[in-house]
């Protein structure tokens, strides 16, 4: 049965969201969110051999206890040749899925919906965590070859990742699927779908990063053959209840790139295979992209895709205003918004939003005495 369309609030997406608020609830499938505030997918960099730890629990924990509707867990790997680095979460083996649990069900015994966002790295894998500058980590400090559509290096005189074969390839799509049923053990009710941000499976869109010749290569058709079928897999084995989302690049911010009516036709493409929203960023695929940074820069990205393709989308990119991104829902440029750092400076950012636009929220009982 499909269930693409099951929406109790708002409105068909191109329709507008009517009296639709920040703090109205959003049904999507079998799962009911309180509000459409989203704790965006963050990485910490603070795990060990893809493990969670307390600060896992802790940063996630908080922004459920701080009013979120949805808790989105960072990019987590579904290989271990595809950590951005050492410190990133993984899903690539059972043995990670009981700490991932404990989280999730704390999550939502608060009231949010767990999350996780599934991931490969490619050409983008084996670097140093940030705080320690980023650079490709050399085998001798622990880094491993990477891959890619294309033998072509993220900047110049980076590691040149290997070309995948075809049989390499099913095997990601297979270790995306098996890392979702993992998420689902897990007890998340959300999987998404990183296919943004100059990781894998943009690497595969973009035709700055793949020069490939052959069916998953050069036509368009061809680019978007792997996020098809990663969407496919996962959604064949992630319950029928369960909301799917998928994080696009909307452009890629330079010459020849992946453009937002590409994105627009992949949505419209995604939405049949069972992918019920669209979570729209842009940019990380080359190092040389002029991004025109602002307030919402990205809203126009989610509004765009959001109309032309009839699918719910996220808004998310320097939102940090309650009167903000409660503009987004009420003008139905986007179904949901995801914030980052701005949850990194307020993790109870839902509960002091709901304060200043007069709305109610879920304050645990805890903190009531404060709200």
């Amino acid at each position: 049965m499909d269930h693409t369309g099951s929406l109790l609030e708002p409105a068909p997406a191109g329709t507008g969201n009517g009296d639709a608020t920040l703090f109205a609830p959003l049904t999507i499938r079998g799962v009911r969110f309180r509000n459409r505030i989203a704790v965006s997918p963050m990485c910490q960099y603070s795990a060990e051999d893809g493990f969670a730890g307390d600060w896992h629990l802790v940063h996630l924990g908080s922004r459920a206890v701080g009013g979120a509707a949805l808790v989105i867990a960072e990019a987590t790997a579904v290989e271990a040749r595809g950590r951005i680095s050492p410190g990133d979460l993984g899903l690539w083996k059972d043995d990670h899925i009981a700490p991932l649990a404990r989280i999730a069900r704390f999550v939502r015994q608060n009231g949010a919906v767990p999350g996780i966002q599934l991931a490969h790295a490619g050409r983008k894998a084996s670097t140093a965590v940030p705080r320690e500058g980023g650079a490709p980590l050399t085998a001798e400090a622990g880094g491993w070859p990477t891959v890619a559509p294309s033998p072509i290096p993220f900047r110049d005189g980076d590691p040149i990742p290997e070309e995948l074969g075809r049989a390499a390839i099913r095997g990601i799509v297979e270790a995306f699927a098996a890392a979702a049923a993992r998420a689902l053990r897990a007890g998340f009710q959300v999987v998404e779908i990183h296919s943004a941000h100059g990781y894998l499976l943009h690497q595969f869109l973009s035709p700055l990063s793949n020069h490939r010749t052959d069916e998953y290569g050069g036509s368009f058709d061809n680019r978007v053959r792997l996020a098809l079928e990663v969407a496919a897999a996962v959604r064949g084995g992630w319950p029928d209840s369960l909301p799917l989302f998928l994080r696009v690049s909307a452009q890629d911010w330079a010459e020849g790139g992946w453009r937002l009516e590409d994105s627009v036709e992949l949505a419209r493409r995604l939405k049949p295979l069972g992918v019920d929203l669209v979570d729209a960023s842009s940019g990380g695929l080359v190092p040389h992209a002029k991004i025109a940074l602002g307030p919402g820069y990205q809203i126009p990205f989610a509004e765009t895709i959001r109309r032309g393709a009839n699918v719910l989308t996220g808004a998310v990119g320097m939102i940090t205003e309650a009167a903000q991104a409660d503009t987004v829902i009420r003008q139905g440029q986007a179904d949901i918004v995801l914030l980052a750092r701005a949850f990194l400076r307020d993790p109870y950012w839902p509960l002091n939003a709901a304060r200043r636009l007069g709305a109610d929220a879920d304050v645990p009982v805890q903190y009531r005495r404060a709200f």
